[in-house]
């Protein structure tokens, strides 16, 4: 029997059950043997580090219904949406993924009608008074009349873009989103769904209360048992990093164009807290997603000629036996490299920024993240 799979691409940061819900719902909608999850590393889109490393996260998705999970890299999770999607696309297509779902406050978008007026002329965007977002949010609503605002209505959209771009290797299905809006900031008494944004607070403030109605116990347990990391952590390293490096040199790192590089610099002798710190270079024309990618370039070091690459591998993170048995099933006919254990010629090559983002994290929480590390299996054998 041929096993068929359906892709998500995915964060989980922290895995909560309107996860577990799509997941239940794509299976549904699908008909799918597999759930494939591309799962974004120990760095996350919004330019953040994830609460949970990747391998905590990766247990909590396969506990919660995923059958396969693999990382997305560092070289697209911590991109722009358009860049995060085109990764997630392309890693999904080389596992022979046959849909790709994900949630969206619209599901009944004109993708086909959005793509048909996309902008040609680079100087559409050239305007200093306004976000690249809302610019070419603003163009898409005037030429079609489609008004793109919610944060999954953007990243459907842009999934519906790589998808096309790529020669249309996955079946879209979107599905509407349940619960609370992508970024609600608090959790709703006597609900079963908040958003992420909201659980990352109250876990960090240690509100166990609040997210315990919200979340899995698998979750639960997880977010009260591991050392959880935010931006404050990392914070020393980033500002350590700004003010001995020399001016130049940060402008030689991915993104950070347009003079930023000064700000970022003058804004680190002064400011004592990484909240302080992105209040004190923001503008207009930068939001805060951009500046914390930008800072993430800071501290990682990233060069854009590792950050432009797409995905090169195809990294193992964990498995139930359904995904084992995809695994063997697709081994011979993947697009790319199938890595399971990193070893040192990984790390050293293709997997060098992955493997950076991991010793990062490692300074902080004490737990290694990629040498010697092999896939989880779910359930944990005894």
């Amino acid at each position: 029997m041929t096993l068929q799979a359906a892709g998500i691409i995915a964060e989980y940061n922290p895995f909560h059950h309107g996860h577990a819900d799509q997941l239940r719902r794509v299976r549904e909608t699908t008909g799918a043997d597999v759930l494939v999850v591309a799962l974004s590393g120990n760095w996350v889109q919004r330019g953040e580090p994830a609460l949970l490393d990747k391998w905590q996260r990766a247990q909590l998705a396969l506990a919660g219904g995923a059958d396969l999970v693999v990382e997305l890299p560092t070289a697209s999770a911590l991109q722009p949406a358009h860049l995060f999607a085109a990764g997630g696309v392309q890693l999904l297509s080389a596992l022979g993924c046959r849909w790709l779902a994900f949630g969206t406050e619209h599901p009944d978008l004109d993708y086909d009608r959005l793509m048909a007026h996309l902008p040609t002329n680079p100087a559409t965007f050239k305007r200093f008074d306004q976000t690249y977002a809302t610019l070419f949010q603003g163009y898409l609503r005037d030429h079609t009349g489609i008004t793109l605002s919610a944060a999954n209505d953007i990243l459907g959209f842009f999934y519906a873009l790589a998808n096309r771009r790529q020669g249309d290797p996955l079946t879209l299905v979107p599905l509407s989103r349940r619960g609370s809006q992508h970024n609600d900031a608090t959790i709703k008494a006597g609900t079963a769904f908040a958003s992420a944004t909201a659980i990352r607070t109250a876990a960090l403030a240690g509100d166990w209360a609040t997210v315990a109605p919200v979340v899995p116990p698998t979750t639960l347990t997880a977010l009260q048992t591991a050392q959880l990391t935010s931006w404050d952590d990392f914070w020393p390293l980033l500002r350590y990093q700004l003010v001995s490096s020399d001016v130049a040199d940060l402008g030689q790192l991915y993104q950070l164009t347009e003079g930023v590089e000064y700000r970022l610099k003058k804004a680190a002798l002064t400011a004592t807290s990484f909240a302080a710190f992105m209040h004190a270079v923001k503008t207009k024309r930068y939001t805060y997603t951009r500046l914390q990618r930008q800072a993430a370039s800071v501290l990682l070091q990233t060069k854009p000629t590792e950050m432009l690459t797409g995905p090169q591998y195809l990294r193992v993170l964990g498995y139930r036996p359904a995904g084992q048995n995809y695994l063997h099933q697709i081994k011979k006919h993947v697009t790319l490299p199938l890595v399971s254990r990193a070893d040192r010629d990984w790390q050293r090559g293709v997997g060098a920024l992955d493997t950076r983002a991991g010793a990062l994290r490692t300074l902080i929480t004490g737990i290694g993240q990629d040498d010697g590390r092999i896939p989880v299996k779910f359930p944990v054998s005894e």
